[in-house]
Order: C-alpha cells, then sequence, then structure tokens
C-alpha cells in the first residue's frame, strides 16, 4: 500500500505502488515494515528517482485506522500522501481522491490530525488507455473475456467512434440553428477551435494520404507475420 512517484515544486506525480501485508484490529494495526521496506530496495533498483510519497488504501473514506498508518509514513517521507481507492463503486465509479494530514488542537495539550483533501489529475499514456479499454470491454462478454483486436479492427472501431462524435456535434448544431436547444458560448468557442485546428486538405490528396498509410500498415502486418512464422518454423527444425 505504499506509493512511488516524484515531486517537483507545484505537483505530486504518483507512478507506482505496492501492497504491504498488514493486520487490522479495534485500536492497532501491525505493519509487515520488512516487507515494505525489502520491496522499495528492490523498486529503486528499477527506479531509482521514484521516492515514497505515502500510502494508498480501498475504500471511498477515511478510517480509524489511517491516522496510524499515516504516522508510520510520517517517518518516510516528509508529508505524506494518502490516497483512498474506492473500488466499492459507491458512486457508480472507481473514484480515487487523495489527503494530507495537518496537525490540529492546543499546543502543549491533546492534539489531533485532519485530513484535508487535494486535487487529484489522472494522467495516462496512450498505450495504458488502450490495455484500459481492452479490459473494459470484458464488461460486455459473458464469459469475461475478450481477444486483442487487430490493427485494422482498432483503425475500423476508432474510425466509427469519430463517426458517432462527429453526428453528435452535427446534431447539436442543427439543435441549436433550429431554436430545439439554445446556444452555450463555451461549446461555440470550443467547436470553433475544433474547426480552425483541422488542415485543410484536398479530398483527393486526404483519400491518396489514407490509402498510403493503410498499404504502410499492411506491409508492416505483414512482415510481422512472415517473421513470426520464420521463427516457429525455425525453431521446428531445430527440435527435430
Amino acid at each position: 500500500m505504499s506509493g512511488l512517484g516524484t515531486v517537483d515544486k507545484h505537483s505530486v506525480e504518483v507512478t507506482n505502488c505496492f501492497s504491504v501485508p498488514h493486520n487490522e484490529s479495534e485500536d492497532e494495526v501491525a505493519v509487515d515494515m520488512e516487507f515494505a521496506k525489502n520491496m522499495y530496495e528492490l523498486h529503486k533498483k528499477v527506479s531509482p528517482n521514484e521516492l515514497i510519497l505515502g500510502w494508498y488504501a480501498t475504500g471511498h473514506d477515511i478510517t480509524e485506522h489511517s491516522v496510524l498508518i499515516h504516522e508510520y509514513y510520517s517517518r518516510e517521507a516528509p508529508n505524506p500522501i494518502h490516497l483512498t481507492v474506492d473500488t466499492s463503486l459507491q458512486n457508480g465509479r472507481m473514484s480515487i481522491k487523495a489527503y494530507v494530514s495537518t496537525l490540529m488542537g492546543v499546543p502543549g495539550r491533546t492534539m489531533g490530525v485532519m485530513f484535508t483533501p487535494l486535487t487529484v489529475k489522472y494522467a495516462y499514456y496512450d498505450t495504458e488507455r488502450i490495455g484500459v479499454d481492452l479490459i473494459m470491454k470484458t464488461c460486455f462478454s459473458t464469459n469475461r473475456v475478450i481477444g486483442l483486436s487487430s490493427d485494422l479492427q482498432q483503425v475500423a472501431g476508432s474510425s466509427a467512434r469519430i463517426q458517432d462524435a462527429l453526428s453528435t456535434v452535427l446534431q447539436y448544431a442543427e439543435d441549436v440553428l433550429s431554436g430545439k436547444v439554445s446556444a452555450d458560448n463555451t461549446v461555440g468557442r470550443f467547436l470553433m477551435s475544433l474547426v480552425n485546428q483541422v488542415p485543410k486538405i484536398v479530398p483527393e490528396d486526404f483519400e491518396t494520404m489514407l490509402n498510403s498509410n493503410i498499404n504502410d500498415l499492411l506491409m508492416v502486418t505483414y512482415l510481422a507475420n512472415l517473421t513470426q512464422s520464420q521463427i516457429a518454423l525455425n525453431e521446428k527444425l531445430v527440435n527435430l
């Protein structure tokens, strides 16, 4: 349940994590500190720039054990961050919240801890998005199994999504012109900026360029399949 990442002047980026075995009772929490230390040493060999930034837990809110665990991570990081991952889908989605602790109370007397929420922004690479989209497709499969899509299937799926988005935009514009929907200046400026970003290309030139790219994609796919077949054939000959 340790979170790893990097820190700059204005933000904290969490890029990795690992779970830590622990036991919870009514009044205490036992954390396997030796396991956490060994895991962190292994992570430093792979990603030496990543530091311990805090810890995470599954749940939609802070619990009474959060203070105890947060106290331990206060010795590992100067101002640790506590992430909560709502795996129970309380609001219909797996929300992630971030907190930092602040001491409160009278100096010299009993002090308490208050968790202050932080702004969380999700960032991902395109390759990660492809993996997540593939996992989400299992929701619509009866046996929860889904196969990998070919390159052409991915191109076709992307084209279909673009077509659906354009249909939605055209329908909105028609509804505004007919008076069914009141115009929104923010949406209008966004659509104007979107249209201005589209390069002006002659349809014939665009079709030629698209066909050329598709031919390149088919050639790469063919060479990859040919190489795979040669490797498989070579393994068969070696094992004879």
